[in-house]
């Protein structure tokens, strides 16, 4: 017969097992909802306990429940002046500006979106991308490179995990929603202001514009 302790035991043990099932993933990327309605169900049970353990690694988590997706992110940038930094969770990267100009095209592209009544995916097509940042360009650009240039954007900006590519539909792109996380109002002023800087920069020859 199982006593008080053994019980204790046997309830931490569950709990601690409930608790990696969630963490683990967390750790690997984001959850979605729609894409793991099982696991996003546990997340919202246990999401008290797990931000408590993953703030002795010096992580918080981001739990969106209307735009359905969880990320943990590194509590470095909040360090006291003079404490030992944290590793960070993932490292910062330097983007180029073909993928910076097109993440704050589509980021401005959900935003129009969702001021409109409809669907909630944001679905384009290597067209309508094309299409999006031809403008920024110089009349006449060639053609082919652009469209290399944008599949060469689109294939960076999938693996940062803000675009999907359809099954079956390699040209069609889904804008995910984490985007807005990563990319707000000061993000996008910032960078319109580069980008004037940019614009007002003399032409470079065509090889310079290359990511």
């Amino acid at each position: 017969m199982m006593n008080h302790t053994d019980r204790e035991n046997s309830h931490s043990q569950y709990a601690a097992q409930d608790l990696s099932f969630v963490v683990i993933p967390l750790l690997k990327g984001v959850i979605y909802q729609d894409e793991s309605p099982a696991l996003w169900s546990s997340l919202l049970n246990l999401s008290a306990a797990v931000r408590d353990y993953v703030a002795v690694l010096g992580l918080e988590l981001i739990l969106d429940e209307a735009e359905g997706y969880a990320f943990l992110r590194s509590r470095s940038d909040s360090q006291e002046e003079g404490a030992n930094p944290m590793p960070r969770l993932m490292a910062r990267r330097q983007l180029s500006y073909p993928v910076s100009l097109l993440l704050a095209l589509l980021r401005k592209k959900l935003a129009e979106f969702d001021a409109g009544a409809g669907e909630t995916r944001l679905i384009l097509s290597r067209d309508e991308v094309v299409e999006l940042i031809r403008i920024f360009l110089p009349p006449g650009s060639n053609e082919v490179r652009l469209i290399d240039q944008v599949d060469a954007s689109l294939n960076k900006i999938a693996e940062l995990g803000f675009i999907r590519r359809l099954r079956g539909e390699r040209q069609m792109i889904e804008v995910r929603r984490i985007i807005k996380a990563f990319i707000d109002a000061q993000w996008l002023s910032d960078f319109d202001r580069r980008l004037d800087e940019y614009l007002q920069r003399p032409a470079e020859p065509a090889e310079g514009r290359d990511e």
